[in-house]
């Protein structure tokens, strides 16, 4: 196993669990936190799954408030967990697969099959206002114990229907009376269930009612945005099984440890997409990576990624490349190797899957990894802590590890028929719905590279502007807006007044409300059209319109974008009535720009008794759109 240096004890050498172990007995968990989460992302990358949970049994025990109280701007979550089954094997991984993710998880189990009665119970541990996420887990015995002795094939059609149809019922009732997530999950048929029957006409009669169930669960998710189904079918697909018999007999244990350690992974991956911290951009190596061998030393000719045995695989792996890049995530190369031989290669060698028009960039060169990282942060205006990095070689996946912690790293070996499970195992690019923003954003970055080469040719800012010729569409959001405009919201770190992020759901109810004002904007310029790269939240509170959050895509900063978007707004406000605009300012790592921009346009600044930072303007000297953009916007009142 990989060994890291124990943070106890940094002169000796120690595996994760050992160094979790070690802070354990010396009481110094939550004096340590921060070092936690780089010693269970070491444990998940190496496939120790069985150290995982025992780390999650170690870390279940820290005492939240000497965490908080130690590092007060620790990220936290609070689940609650109901079901039909045993489910105490849970809280230990779900504390390590949140906590490889830095998030400090607090979970709440339910009594033994008391699912029916917390979702009922509005008053339930369920409901709770500080709840994240409320888990629903399903087992097969859910089923099962609607029949009678013996049953037929009709009898667990029956039983299927009526167990969707309560299901329905108890989601609908909890959407209703709770702002958390509910999640559910598929149910693996046991082949225990089907082989009941001798005849294969009832075998399959029992596969597709059982299907249809879960097919039924599935479409519950697609009809409400705040149901989500874990589909444990492919992790069963994958080899984990579904229970040990004797715990399943004796402990009522439906589903077994290893089952509900990869559900917790999952749930994990769930949460920190609900979060908006889904990776943008996938950088890959490239000798034994993209293809097999080194090109350096093998020459182009020596290299495959199709026509040998090892070299399929690889092409394998260019194909999930591709198909990730297809759906809005940016793809780029980091290689040590002559730059001119490697775009050699990517334009013509005939094994090649990716094309240079796939990359969004392409550093070859013999820089290290983690400065090259953050070269190619610099370029596409993001922060490395939306990367994921994949290499074959050790050295650079710690390199940029140590480095860079903020990158999540995918270390692969020398088995490539190994690296899309690899590549695929955390879901760093899961995303709630894909938008026509998200299949275009390859194609809108590399245009990026001819607005870059206009503004090398200006001769000034000035000049820039004035020939990039931008214009701004600001409406009213459309239903067609709400997925984009929650994917924002989710997404935005950098121009984001109040980092508040929101669902579908959660737009789709203020877009909806007579008080509330939901804003798109939308811009393009000679270079082509962006989509849509902002939005504006304001609430009518009667004289005063309170600027509820503002989001603006980093693609296209300093533009004018963001004082064109606020001059109309102030406009809007003063037309219909209202005497003021205000907006409170919350601080984050990365919204510093915001806190200066809002003063800049007139806005006076306070402070609350709580120390928050608020932003008032009495809009009698409205600020003008700048000279360059040209403003397309139907809100009433809105400069022209």
């Amino acid at each position: 196993m990989t060994t890291v240096s124990s943070p106890a004890t940094p002169e000796t050498q120690q595996t994760p669990l050992q160094a979790l172990r070690a802070l354990r007995k010396d009481g110094r968990l939550a004096e340590r936190y921060p070092e936690i989460a780089p010693l269970l992302a070491e444990l998940a990358s190496t496939g120790a799954d069985a150290d995982l949970r025992r780390a999650g049994s170690v870390l279940a025990q820290i005492d939240r408030e000497q965490v908080l109280d130690a590092w007060p701007g620790t990220e936290t979550a609070v689940v609650a967990v109901t079901g039909h089954s045993t489910l105490g094997g849970l809280g230990a991984p779900l504390a390590a697969e949140f906590g490889r993710h830095g998030v400090l998880v607090e979970t709440r189990l339910s009594d033994f099959d008391a699912y029916q009665r917390d979702l009922r119970d509005t008053d339930s541990t369920l409901y709770a206002a500080d709840v994240d996420l409320t888990l629903c887990v399903l087992d097969p015995q859910l089923l099962l114990d609607e029949l009678g002795s013996p049953w037929q094939v009709e009898d667990l059609a029956k039983a299927t229907r009526r167990k969707l149809a309560e299901l329905e019922r108890l989601a609908g009732t909890f959407t209703a009376h709770s702002t958390a997530v509910l999640v559910l999950n598929t149910v693996p048929l046991p082949r225990t269930v089907t082989h009941q029957l001798v005849d294969h006409e009832s075998r399959a009669h029992a596969g597709v009612a059982w299907r249809d169930f879960n097919s039924g669960l599935l479409r519950l998710a697609l009809a409400n945005p705040r149901v989500h189904v874990v589909d444990l079918d492919p992790l069963v697909a994958a080899g984990t099984p579904l229970n040990d018999p004797r715990m399943a007999a004796y402990a009522k244990a439906a589903l077994g440890d290893d089952l509900l350690a990869r559900y917790a992974r999952e749930v994990a991956h769930l949460a920190r997409m609900l979060r908006g911290r889904t990776k943008k951009v996938l950088v890959v190596d490239a000798d034994n990576t993209l293809w097999d061998g080194v090109l350096g030393d093998d020459g182009p000719d020596g290299i495959a990624a199709a026509t040998t045995f090892r070299g399929e695989a690889f092409g394998t792996f260019q194909r999930l490349v591709r198909q990730i890049g297809s759906q809005g995530v940016l793809l780029a190369v980091s290689s040590k190797n002559d730059h001119d031989n490697l775009i050699q290669v990517v334009r013509e060698h005939p094994d090649m899957v990716l094309r240079e028009a796939d990359f969004a960039r392409i550093n070859a060169n013999w820089q290290p990894k983690d400065a090259n990282l953050q070269d190619i942060a610099s370029k596409l205006n993001l922060g490395v802590d939306s990367f994921v990095f994949v290499d074959d070689s050790p050295f650079e996946c710690g390199l940029v590890a140590g480095s860079l912690p903020q990158v999540a790293v995918v270390r692969l070996d020398d088995e490539p028929a190994l690296h899309v499970e690899k590549l695929l195992a955390d879901g760093w690019f899961d995303t709630a719905r894909l938008t026509a923003e998200d299949r275009a954003r390859a194609a809108l970055y590399r245009t990026e590279s001819e607005r870059a080469d206009l503004l090398e040719s200006a001769g000034s800012q000035e000049e820039y502007l004035a020939r990039l010729g931008v214009r701004v569409t600001l409406t009213e959001a459309a239903p067609g807006d709400i997925d984009r405009v929650a994917q924002l919201s989710l997404r935005t770190n950098q121009f984001n007044l109040t980092t508040v992020r929101l669902q579908a759901a959660d737009v789709t109810e203020r877009t909806t409300a007579d008080d509330h004002l939901v804003l798109v904007i939308r811009t393009a310029d000679r270079f082509g059209d962006n989509g849509v790269v902002g939005a504006v939240f304001a609430q009518r509170d009667g004289d005063t319109l309170r600027v509820d959050n503002m989001l603006l895509s980093c693609r296209v900063f300093a533009r004018g974008i963001e004082q064109t978007a606020v001059a109309a707004l102030l406009a809007h406000a003063r037309a219909t009535g209202a005497a003021e605009v205000t907006a409170s300012y919350r601080p984050t790592k990365k919204n510093k720009n915001v806190r200066e921009f809002w003063p800049s346009l007139g806005f006076a600044t306070t402070h609350t008794a709580d120390d928050e930072l608020r932003f008032r303007h009495d809009l009698e000297d409205l600020p003008a759109v700048p000279s360059h953009i040209q403003l397309d916007s139907a809100l009433e009142g809105s400069p022209r």
